[in-house]
């Protein structure tokens, strides 16, 4: 028992060494083998560090880096469920796998980078973000109510003249967007909030897209409040919600009428996604499909079923690939916003 005390100690201290040694220069907790986090380390390696020869990935000396869901404070159950995690796909992988918290996204995505980190959850703000510099490679994609993308709608009320051309029953668009959109031009529009991908981000960006010229538009406390403003008819002139907003539960009871005098104007596809497990681009690729494998396996017992919803809120997952996140990079990037600011925006 002492032997197997003293080993893990040594285990931390060359852990912390290498982080301190390669450049960790952001605030990481190191988790691995204990369930309360070591202080954070702040190290910053001089201009003249000469780098060493690195050990392969998965190694002893060079571990596999997981990374805890973005917490300024990890609970102790998350640290204790992250060390499920990493058992798992060491005992299944044959690879060295230790823990850290980083405290924000924005660290998250910067650790992924520099090679602190290797495995993680992103938000669909974040994925964009580590992509921009091609960091990461998406591994699994959270599934949600049985789907792993969603859409979004936009949405008018039937008696101020505008026209829908959206098919409700074949539920597809009858025509292009450009054309849809162009009647919203100097038109007022309700948002969800600033960091909602369906009911500001993704619609601003096929309405600027479409060359739409907005007026001032309003932000209101949740999707719901987008579909009773447009009912009600005196804040906007359409607003911009998920598919299907107007059937919330919490509309049913004083506007039973919605689905009817709240008309869809135009439907954005199932593009939008969930959360995703990535992996740093700098693993060999060989990795990548043994990783994704031993996600799955886990996903398939109860204990790992169960850390992986205490530690990512994730209770399933669908293989996935960075082409199926190419049309919602192209209508985030169309919106103008900036994602650092989105994903800090999320965090407070």
């Amino acid at each position: 028992m002492i032997a197997r005390i003293q080993s893990c100690k040594m285990k931390k201290v060359l852990l912390a060494f290498s982080l301190l040694l390669f450049g960790c220069s952001f605030p990481l907790q190191v988790t691995s083998g204990t369930p309360t986090p070591i202080p954070t380390l702040v190290a910053t390696p001089s201009p003249t560090q000469t780098p060493l020869a690195t050990a392969q990935p998965g190694t002893e000396q060079n571990p596999l880096i997981l990374a805890l869901a973005p917490s300024p404070r990890p609970r102790e159950e998350t640290i204790a469920a992250g060390e499920v995690i990493a058992s798992f796909i060491q005992q299944r992988t044959g690879y060295r796998v230790v823990t850290v918290a980083p405290a924000t996204e924005q660290i998250l995505v910067e650790a992924l980078d520099k090679g602190n980190a290797h495995i993680g959850s992103l938000s669909p703000f974040g994925y964009l973000l580590a992509r921009e510099n091609d960091s990461v490679t998406a591994l699994l994609a959270k599934i949600r109510e049985g789907k792993v993308f969603y859409g979004a709608q936009i949405i008018a009320h039937r008696e101020n003249g505008f026209t829908s051309y959206f098919d409700e029953a074949r539920g597809e668009n009858t025509t292009d967007a450009a054309k849809a959109l162009s009647q919203f031009n100097n038109k007022k529009a309700c948002w969800s909030d600033e960091i909602s991908p369906s009911g500001y981000v993704v619609p601003l960006g096929l309405l600027n897209q479409a060359q739409v010229k907005l007026g001032s538009g309003a932000f209101l406390a949740g999707q719901p409040s987008v579909v009773r403003a447009v009912y009600v008819d005196d804040i906007c002139d359409f607003g911009a919600t998920f598919v299907d907003a107007r059937k919330s539960p919490a509309l049913e009871a004083d506007y039973a009428d919605v689905v009817d005098k709240v008309i869809v104007v135009w439907r954005i596809p199932e593009i939008i996604p969930y959360e995703n497990i990535s992996m740093a681009s700098s693993l060999p690729i060989e990795m990548r499909r043994v990783i994704q494998r031993a996600f799955i396996d886990l996903m398939l017992t109860p204990e790992g079923k169960s850390a992986m919803q205490t530690v990512y809120g994730i209770d399933e997952v669908q293989v996935v690939e960075d082409a199926a996140y190419a049309e919602f990079a192209e209508y985030v990037k169309a919106s103008g916003l900036d994602l650092l600011d989105l994903i800090t925006r999320h965090a407070q």
